[in-house]
């Protein structure tokens, strides 16, 4: 007999089911916004986001100064609630927060590298607007220092069994993930802006 073991867990849904559209013209037009008054961030960004923009370095708590961010930490946190339950987390007499939420503008030609979220145990990205040949999020398979002499998968092996596997960018969209998963953004190909929102939450 041969069971699964030690799964890796990843949650996409959309957000709401109603209001979407209204909300992300006004989180659209507030990351733009950002974009244009944060000089610190776009500084930082030149030097370690090529092409693109991120407040992740220089306002990344939006959801402490913003009501338009604060009213999507409140959408978000019911839905990381649901994804802590289906891992069997142990959250009893228990708070989770968002500790970090930021804003990421991907134009044409921008990408983001190979990394994971320390210091949190949940993070996520919603997505704001996004074409729908924009670059998705890209997930490795944690496992994948150690196999070491292994044989390459077959063409068409499970979805289950990849080394990689990629979730389409979609506005309106929530991907949640455990924060020890490494994963990364590829280049974006398509000449509109990919517009995402990315966070990290904790307990206590």
């Amino acid at each position: 007999m041969i069971r699964a073991w030690f799964p890796t867990l990843i949650y996409c849904e959309p957000l709401m089911g109603n209001g979407l559209d209204r909300l992300n013209a006004d989180l659209a037009a507030e990351c733009r916004s950002l974009r244009d008054f944060d000089r610190a961030g776009r500084e930082w960004s030149r030097r370690n986001y090529p092409g693109g923009y991120t407040s992740y370095a220089s306002l990344n708590e939006l959801h402490h100064f913003s009501s338009t961010f604060t009213r999507l930490e409140r959408r978000i946190t019911r839905h990381v609630r649901s994804f802590a339950r289906a891992l069997d987390m142990d959250l009893r007499g228990c708070g989770i927060r968002m500790t970090d939420c930021w804003v990421n503008i991907m134009p044409p030609s921008s990408a983001h590298s190979l990394h994971l979220h320390p210091l949190s145990f949940i993070s996520g990205t919603y997505y704001v607007a996004a074409h729908r040949r924009c670059p998705g999020l890209k997930f490795e398979d944690p496992r994948l220092d150690r196999f070491m002499a292994a044989p390459p998968r077959l063409a068409g092996a499970r979805r289950a069994n990849l080394s990689h596997v990629t979730y389409p960018a979609r506005a309106g969209n929530l991907i949640l993930f455990e924060s020890w998963l490494r994963h990364e953004v590829p280049q974006n190909r398509v000449g509109a802006e990919r517009i995402s929102i990315s966070f990290n939450y904790n307990w206590a």
